[in-house]
């Protein structure tokens, strides 16, 4: 039943509290939004077979963790295959995110890598080594994320 959702307020202000605070129970929910626990219960089921929920997640701080979080932007040459190239991301063990995108690249791709400059090094040339067709990448190393809202 995946495709166009239709969802209403309610289901608007259920994304918006999860997005803040994932681990909200359904009582919570129900709570703030001045609802009953079934009826949350109800929503989120719709909202999960629906494929507009698809994870629950966490935000790490990689710094802490003892990671680089590096951002790759991929142009790919006229004809090649964006979704070949995908493939091939995604059995790179450290792409943690792969989006395809309009504009100056056609891939943002997403590392988690040890912070050791030459692990990095080996691994942004694994991915440019497998993704076939690649005409530029660009790098950007993220040294700290300042806001993380989706709502």
């Amino acid at each position: 039943m995946k495709g166009r959702a239709k969802i209403d307020p309610i289901d608007l202000r259920i994304i918006e509290l999860l997005s803040k605070n994932a681990r909200m129970t359904y009582k919570e929910l129900a709570e703030a939004l001045g609802t009953t626990r079934q009826r949350i219960s109800r929503r989120m089921e719709k909202l999960e077979r629906m494929g507009v929920i698809q994870k629950y997640t966490v935000v790490p701080n990689f710094d802490l963790l003892g990671y680089s979080y590096v951002l790759l932007g991929i142009t790919l040459k006229a004809g090649v295959s964006i979704d070949e190239a995908i493939g091939k991301l995604k059995e790179v063990k450290h792409v943690t995110i792969i989006q395809k995108a309009l504009g100056t690249h056609n891939l943002v791709v997403h590392v988690v890598a040890p912070k050791d400059m030459k692990e990095i090094q080996a691994i942004i040339e694994e991915i440019s080594k497998a993704v076939p067709g690649v005409e530029h990448m660009d790098v950007t190393f993220i040294t700290e994320t300042c806001k993380y809202e989706l709502f």
